[in-house]
């Protein structure tokens, strides 16, 4: 299997503070959603793939190359959008991401051509030609974006893309991320607090605390319940049907008005006859799934009173 990124047993300090502890995780190609707390490691994580800061000890890969070595190189690969203002309030939109497509070493006349193709599919049409004094926040965080990919690069690495914006910004700039992450031979990182953006684009995910690896994997497979488990939701008070089940040796637990418990043996036949013999009426039985918010405080609430 071809991989995005891989570290190995990676750490780094500052001083006495221990930003990295030993994170080994595997990543292949795709949209990756970062998720971690203030102060996890993040941002460390991301400076060491880029070779911006080196490793106190183990090891990290990006396009299977080397951090600590070939840093540059895979710099010339990724696109980045910045969580703080990082734009120029007397220049253009079409000025700014043409400049910055020279920076990333495109000719003039290239550069020029890629921008007016990046702002267009940003959603900046005429709005490109005015000062990004004049912009808005929205306007501002699609000319950021634009500008991590006017030079075509093979990972965009997007710090809280949606921050600031309003409900119609946020569902605006989900649904280009969501575009880019379906284009074939360009990945994504995504960082960011909102756990639900992490759902909408994001087909793997690896998260971190106190600067230690929590998970890492395919986000369907991380939200999935326990092994087997499932979910019975029913017409009316749940209770009786509990009891039903006990008495087959299936204990369930109640959360509001659903059961959950390890999927029986014999398959769902023995909840259907527990439901049949308490006079309960099953709406819906299937795989427990969790949404990433309710994994992630599993994970973290261990994590942090160990």
């Amino acid at each position: 299997m071809s991989l995005l990124l891989e570290t190995r047993e990676l750490s780094r300090r500052f001083g006495s503070i221990e930003a990295l502890t030993g994170v080994s995780v595997r990543v292949a190609p795709g949209a990756i959603g970062l998720i971690g707390p203030n102060g996890a490691g993040k941002t460390t994580l991301l400076r060491v793939l880029l070779g911006l800061v080196p490793a106190s000890s183990g090891s990290a890969y990006v396009f299977e190359r080397d951090a600590g070595l070939e840093g540059i190189r895979i710099r010339e690969r990724v696109g980045y959008m910045p969580e703080h203002d990082c734009l120029d309030p007397h220049m253009t939109g079409i000025g700014f991401v043409a400049y910055m497509g020279r920076v990333g070493g495109l000719p003039k006349e290239a550069a020029f051509q890629r921008a007016h193709e990046v702002l267009q599919f940003a959603g900046l049409r005429e709005e490109r030609y005015r000062l990004i004094s004049e912009y808005s926040v929205g306007m501002r965080q699609r000319v950021k974006l634009a500008q991590a990919l006017v030079h075509d690069p093979s990972l965009i690495i997007l710090d809280e893309p949606t921050a600031g914006l309003d409900p119609a910004g946020r569902d605006g700039m989900l649904t280009l991320l969501r575009t880019l992450a379906g284009r074939p031979g360009r990945s994504m990182i995504l960082s960011t607090h909102l756990l639900g953006d992490i759902e909408t684009v994001c087909d793997q995910v690896v998260m971190l605390n106190l600067g230690r690896l929590l998970a890492a994997g395919r986000l369907d497979e991380l939200k999935a319940g326990g092994a087997g488990e499932l979910v019975v939701r029913t017409k009316g008070d749940p209770t009786p049907l509990v009891a039903a089940l006990e008495r087959r040796g299936i204990h369930a637990r109640l959360e509001g008005l659903e059961l959950r418990f390890p999927g029986p043996a014999g398959g769902t036949r023995s909840v259907f006859e527990a439901a049949r013999d308490s006079g309960t009426q099953i709406r819906s039985i299937g795989p427990s799934v969790r949404t990433v918010e309710e994994l992630f405080l599993k994970l973290v609430q261990p994590a942090e009173a160990s």
